[in-house]
């Protein structure tokens, strides 16, 4: 496949100057870079080609050589080759000027310094359903480092300041010039002797000893939205430890977690109640009040009514997170068998073993368990 006109490739013309041409090829980089179009070849193909592009463009004699013969100057035997690159690391590693050193964003500032960035804290919240019906605001002491009070978090005893490292001379970063196959090739990496700030501190602060931050506490207001259940995680960017000399703090992740509610289970936003009724109540039918989150509800009992039917209270149950749907309320009749009867209760049940009204005669759907597990769930 023949290859396709540098400057064609770079959208440049031939009188484009150095500068046009390095912008043109950073944009390039910057819209097809792995990182951004991971897993698309057709993108890291048109990565490589950019780089190809600006590997010979970018270079004065290489161009001079290109607007004289065009491809044929770099071919097999005619002197110089041109970035046949192999891997992306190899295209990192010859324009690491471009790159700021071989990383996209990278947590770079401006002028290549590296921002500090804290780390993320992680804490648990124990809600009851009744806090999970509604939402709640939860009140946290966090233990977390922050921002040292004395210096300002700058890491300067008493505002003695900074001065530009000498290594980078104030870049945060370190240059140096390698001799490859394809000509002299600039790569970047992060300062040592100021670890990417490209500042020194002039005085340390005595109580941070310099990095702008100690260990305390926060008080930090949590508003828990209606709907979470247990494992969910929820975040408060900025909220996590505070960044070394006044650098970007981290987040704060809040797990969730369910307290158990002492008559009520739940599952999904439904809640499931058991309720226990005698022989005689099933039988003769009777009415039931139970406790749900937002109070009381009466409910009423068939006669006849069968052990394991499930009643269900529409919008009784949790709302849902993503919505304001409700889910239901489902009540389980169990009755209850006596485990210990008197004589005289004896008796009366030997009068009733063999009264026809009292011997089993399920109807289809009564005798299915499988039913009233798919009622259950519609």
């Amino acid at each position: 496949m023949a290859k396709r006109d540098y400057y064609d490739v770079l959208g440049v013309n031939k009188n484009a100057s150095e500068d046009e041409i390095k912008k043109a090829y950073r944009k390039m980089a910057m819209k097809y870079h792995p990182d951004k179009n991971q897993g698309d070849k057709a993108a890291e193909e048109k990565f490589k080609e950019a780089a190809e592009a600006y590997d010979v463009l970018g270079n004065a004699n290489k161009k001079q050589k290109y607007d004289q013969f065009g491809h044929a100057g770099f071919s097999a035997g005619g002197g110089g080759g041109h970035g046949d690159f192999s891997s992306m690391d190899d295209i990192f590693s010859a324009f690491g000027d471009i790159f700021g050193g071989g990383g996209f964003g990278g947590g770079s500032g401006r002028g290549g310094r590296r921002v500090n960035r804290g780390s993320n804290l992680r804490i648990k919240v124990k809600l009851d359903l009744n806090e999970i019906l509604n939402g709640v605001e939860k009140k946290i002491k966090v233990n977390k480092y922050v921002s040292c009070v004395p210096c300002k978090g700058t890491g300067a005893q008493n505002g003695s300041g900074f001065s530009n490292c000498n290594t980078c001379r104030g870049t945060g970063q370190v240059t140096r010039v390698v001799q490859t196959m394809l000509g002299q090739m600039q790569t970047a990496s992060t300062c040592p002797s100021c670890g990417g700030e490209g500042q020194i501190i002039k005085e340390k602060c005595k109580s941070c000893y310099g990095d702008g931050i100690v260990k305390g506490e926060e008080v930090i207001s949590i508003n828990i939205p209606a709907g979470v259940a247990e494992g969910m995680q929820l975040s408060m960017q900025g909220k996590g430890n505070a960044a070394a000399r006044g650098g970007v703090p981290g987040d704060l992740l809040i797990v969730v977690e369910e307290a158990e509610h002492p008559t009520l289970k739940r599952d999904g936003n439904n809640l499931l109640y058991n309720l226990f009724i005698s022989v005689p109540e099933v039988i003769l039918g009777t009415s039931a009040e139970i406790n749900t989150l937002d109070g009381k509800a009466k409910i009423k009992i068939e006669p006849g009514t069968q052990s394991g039917k499930v009643l269900r209270l529409r919008g009784k149950g949790l709302p849902n997170i993503n919505g304001y749907e409700k889910g239901d309320l489902l009540v389980n009749v169990n009755v209850w068998t006596p485990q210990t009867l008197n004589k005289e209760e004896k008796q009366l049940l030997e009068k009733l073993r063999d009264s026809e009204n009292f011997k089993p005669n399920p109807s289809q759907k009564e005798r299915g368990f499988f039913s009233r597990m798919k009622e259950y769930f519609e």
